[in-house]
């Protein structure tokens, strides 16, 4: 997305999707309203803030922009929602007596979570991104849930590491490729198993990242979030965190089920998903103001916001109040949680009465840098681009 002019700062752009109407600045791109937001919230999710969250639908819902705050965690009444099918009915009922099967290994076998919580336990904070988060600001109208920016949270897991157990198993397979985990969602019967089910695969070489987490933000883990246990790849987006993980498989080749064979692919506009294609898996380095998000007192500001490096710790984060044009450096507030964790940032600026389109661009360690457009993809992947993700604030 390019600069538009000071005088379309005011304009408003209607935005459509099966289910959601987003209305949304030409500069800020920010969702004012839905005019179908449902007034409650589905049963499962019924102990969440409804106060923070877009319900988009009984199975998607958004964190809403200003709900983020300044502190590294993302509350988790406050996290998003994405689950590609309904939740199972009943399996945290018991969540020691869930079992997961180890394949692909010296010695397979299957594990209860109660047989895991002996083992190494470890915590781990990382960013639960969704493929699609930013699709809302694509100009060519992709199908799929029209996120703006609150399909993410930072959130710590607690389980085990999976290299950890694969050791106990005497080590995977030495041809092995790829993790595959599949999904325990029950399938509706006649039909294609591998049309409907949730099995991803990653790269072998994200082993020592991954973790079987049974607790989230040190309780135990809902049932809307993967619950009794979670495949978890920290830096790599949601789609590959694998909930209600019940089979891990180190495999040559990656499974042919089409979320994986053909779907969370980076393709062209107009083309259809292939296995050659770039799969959904690292995230890159991104960032976003989360305040102030609308109007402003002239003089001084706070500029709030945060950033995530993906797979790499952060470098430095840069904020400009005039579109672009100019930077200054923000600096990141509390603790740092690692490389996959994102970091709260402020800046403290005077800001005179006018229109002001305010930006973030991030840059890690490796010197990757938040790019100003985004990558025109067919279902509005992996978006980071700090014009899109920009806000125009009215100074009074």
């Amino acid at each position: 997305m390019t600069s538009q002019p000071a005088s379309l700062s005011r304009r408003r752009l209607l935005v459509g999707s099966a289910g959601a109407m987003v209305s949304v600045s030409l500069l800020g791109m920010v969702p004012l309203a839905r005019a179908d937001e449902p007034k409650t919230l589905p049963d499962f999710v019924k102990w969440k803030d409804q106060s923070a969250l877009i319900v988009h639908s009984a199975n998607t819902m958004e964190t809403q922009r200003g709900a983020i705050g300044s502190g590294v965690v993302t509350p988790s009444t406050h996290l998003f929602v994405r689950n590609n099918l309904p939740a199972p009915d009943g399996i945290t009922d018991n969540p020691d007596a869930w079992e997961v099967t180890i394949e692909g290994v010296a010695s397979p076998k299957t594990f209860t979570v109660a047989d895991l919580k002996k083992m190494n336990v470890t915590s781990v904070a990382s960013v639960l991104q969704c493929s699609g988060n930013g699709r809302a600001f694509f100009t060519h109208g992709p199908g799929g849930t029209q996120w703006a920016t609150g399909a993410a949270g930072c959130v710590v897991w607690t389980g085990v590491p999976l290299s950890d157990v694969i050791k106990e198993l005497g080590g995977n397979s030495e041809d092995a490729r790829y993790i595959t985990a599949t999904g325990g969602e029950t399938l509706p019967a006649g039909l294609d198993p591998k049309t409907l089910m949730v099995e991803r695969s990653v790269p072998v070489q994200a082993l020592d990242q991954v973790l079987l987490a049974w607790e989230m933000n040190d309780q135990a883990l809902p049932l809307s979030h993967g619950g009794p246990l979670r495949f978890v790849v920290p830096g790599y987006f949601g789609v590959n965190n694998v909930k209600y993980v019940k089979n891990i498989s180190f495999t040559k080749d990656q499974t042919d089920a089409k979320i994986q064979a053909s779907g969370y692919r980076l393709r062209d506009v107009g083309v259809k998903g292939a296995p050659d294609q770039p799969s959904m898996w690292e995230m890159p380095v991104k960032s976003w103001i989360t305040a102030p998000l609308e109007g402003a007192k002239t003089g001084r500001n706070m500029i709030y916001g945060v950033a995530l490096g993906g797979v790499n710790d952060l470098e430095k984060i840069e904020v400009s109040v005039d579109g672009g044009k100019n930077w200054k450096q923000a600096r990141f507030l509390g603790p740092d949680l690692g490389p996959f964790a994102w970091r709260p940032f402020v800046l403290g600026t005077d800001l005179p009465a006018g229109e002001h389109l305010i930006v973030s661009r991030a840059t890690d360690v490796e010197g990757n840098t938040q790019p100003p457009e985004r990558t025109p993809n067919e279902r509005g992947y992996g978006n980071a681009s700090w014009q899109d993700h920009g806000v125009t604030v009215s100074v009074s």
